[in-house]
């Protein structure tokens, strides 16, 4: 009985040790996930600019074809709308970018 608690005791320490040293392996822990390193070309950027242009567009189609079948009155579409386009030109500032870690939400980031 004696050795199964030893053998018992010496595994736990063991197991403690492994699972300890984990986050010392990993790459830079300290890095900060919300800091992005990548710079875009001018091409690509205009890329970019192009499709979140058109997702702007079909979202507003989208929200237009509410307002007209009256699932949502025009004020809140006009928010909703005015949001959508504060969001662009926040992508727009940041090189189109996203920005993360932001979010006042801990489960998102």
């Amino acid at each position: 009985m004696q050795k199964f608690w030893i053998t018992l005791a010496v595994s736990m320490f063991m197991f403690v040790a492994v699972l300890g040293a984990f986050p010392a392996l990993a790459a830079d822990v300290t890095a900060d996930p919300g800091k992005v390193t990548v710079q875009l070309t001018e091409t690509q950027k205009k890329e970019l600019a192009t499709l979140h242009r058109e997702i702007l567009d079909k979202k507003k189609q989208v929200i237009s074809k509410y307002v007209e079948y009256g699932v949502i009155p025009q004020e809140k579409a006009d928010k909703i709308m005015s949001r959508l386009e504060k969001r662009y030109e926040r992508l727009e500032q940041n090189g189109f970018i996203p920005q993360r870690g932001k979010c006042k939400r801990k489960h998102f980031q």
